[in-house]
């Protein structure tokens, strides 16, 4: 026999939903945020700044990552906004990939090193490979390094090597300056009216990664990011024969000096 149905109004609190039937429930804040991306490179100072809401504002945006199940890419330090965003998406569960020159281990690595680390040879390998792993860019606030690196991916958008969007952390209006000076640049004819849109910004780690995934490309960059990645894989190949040389170069040199020693020892003993 089929029980005639019968209608169970819905009731709604903050917290609870009960659907048409009484056994189903959803809990509002089991939600997850989705994202269209897997990774995010964040750019961002090898130091803390003198104020509180830059070190909170790399804590947010740590935990926006971990919210949103999103991968962090960074230049691979433990000091400074490097070290707290990086070690908020390690702690939230989220892989997170440093990527730093030789050169800088010694100083921008203290301590035990977070997540998964690659030493590269250069500063332009670094950039590279940041983007290579990235499907979009974050500025925190920080000095010449973090501008350095975000003006540049900002050139490849506008030369259509990639079209991946690029947002600023503009926390307290950090980056107002910035933006002001792009902004003039475009009254005075040196950036293109349909460029200033490569960059979004907003003041909270929510707003901005929101912006990011609404951004949409202002244009097809598809053969010239072909091109450019073929001559990253070139460029690749090419420090990586260089770094193998070096490694074979020194093994020589390691070999020549212990020669050397056993040389003087014998003469010694003559």
């Amino acid at each position: 026999m089929v029980l005639p149905f019968r209608h169970v109004p819905a009731f709604q609190d903050d917290d609870m939903t009960l659907f048409v039937f009484p056994r189903y429930w959803k809990n509002k804040n089991m939600e997850e945020a989705r994202s269209r991306f897997k990774s995010v490179c964040v750019f961002c100072g090898s130091s803390v700044g003198k104020r509180d809401c830059y070190r909170d504002a790399a804590l947010e945006l740590g935990q926006e990552l971990v919210k949103r199940k999103l991968d962090l890419v960074y230049g691979g330090g433990s000091v400074g906004l490097m070290g707290i965003v990086s070690q908020e998406v390690h702690n939230g569960g989220g892989h997170v990939l440093g990527i730093i020159p030789k050169t800088l281990m010694c100083k921008e690595i203290t301590g035990e090193t977070i997540g998964e680390v690659r030493a590269v040879s250069n500063m332009h390998q670094r950039k590279a490979e940041m983007a290579r792993h990235s499907d979009c860019f974050i500025a925190l606030p920080g000095g010449y390094g973090t501008l350095e690196e975000l003006l540049e991916v900002i050139t490849w958008a506008q030369l259509g090597i990639h079209d991946k969007p690029v947002g600023l952390l503009n926390v307290d209006g950090y980056y107002n300056s910035l933006l002001t000076f792009i902004d003039k640049a475009v009254d005075d004819g040196f950036i293109m009216p349909l460029q200033r849109h490569i960059i979004v910004s907003a003041s909270n780690a929510n707003d901005l990664v929101q912006k990011l995934e609404d951004y949409v490309p202002m244009h097809d960059g598809v053969v010239a990011k072909a091109r450019w990645e073929a001559e990253q894989v070139e460029l690749n190949a090419c420090l990586h024969s260089e770094t193998q040389s070096e490694q074979v170069e020194e093994r020589n040199i390691d070999l020549d000096r212990a020669q050397d020693s056993a040389n003087s020892h014998m003469s010694s003993g003559a």
